[in-house]
């Protein structure tokens, strides 16, 4: 595993880095085949950041807290990520224990046009301000939802692995997910 540790706007600190990097251990026994974790540390006034991204599997797990001791929201940031990890590896047993037809069955969801759009000179203003490129990695619909939880996420573009197609799994204002599919492609 290989733990990179950031520090910004403050002096790096030996101490402080390998307390990191031995919190970060502790995540190791949940999942054993980590690849890659980094670490950002950063003072902003009176107010200590930490942010922790590790990459296990094609799994993506992200966590941030802040407070007023360094040490302090590194532990907050790590114990996120437990329950994060924790939460993960339930679903995971949870998955294998039911039929995946059923669940998928349960997340697909019929997606209706919107009762009424925004004005449209709102859109029409409206302009492109990021672009990004990423894969889409194949993945079950499943999948797809416990990284976009993960990730804290309200949208996530991927691979339908059982129909090769393209698409994107969202977050609904009532706490459901929706599933967007193209047809006739």
């Amino acid at each position: 595993m290989q733990i990179t540790v950031t520090f910004r706007h403050m002096e790096t600190s030996p101490a402080v880095k390998k307390y990191a990097e031995e919190k970060i251990s502790r995540v190791k026994k949940y999942l054993p085949d980590v690849i890659d974790a980094h670490v950002i540390l950063s003072v902003e006034k009176i107010r200590h950041h930490a942010e922790i991204t590790i990459v296990t599997n094609g799994i993506t797990i992200y966590a941030e807290d802040e407070t007023s001791d360094m040490y302090a929201a590194i532990d907050a940031v790590i114990d996120k990520i437990e329950r994060q990890v924790k939460k993960y590896r339930d679903k995971i047993t949870r998955k294998k224990a039911l039929h995946h037809n059923a669940k998928e069955a349960r997340l697909r969801m019929q997606i209706f046009a919107p009762d009424s759009f925004e004005a449209q000179d709102e859109a029409a203003a409206s302009v492109v301000v990021k672009n990004e490129n990423f894969f889409a990695k194949p993945m079950s619909i499943d999948e797809a939802a416990m990284q976009m939880d993960l990730m804290h996420n309200n949208f996530l573009v991927f691979t339908n692995a059982k129909s090769e197609h393209i698409n994107v799994i969202y977050r609904r204002k009532d706490g459901n997910y929706g599933l967007i599919e193209p047809h006739g492609a």
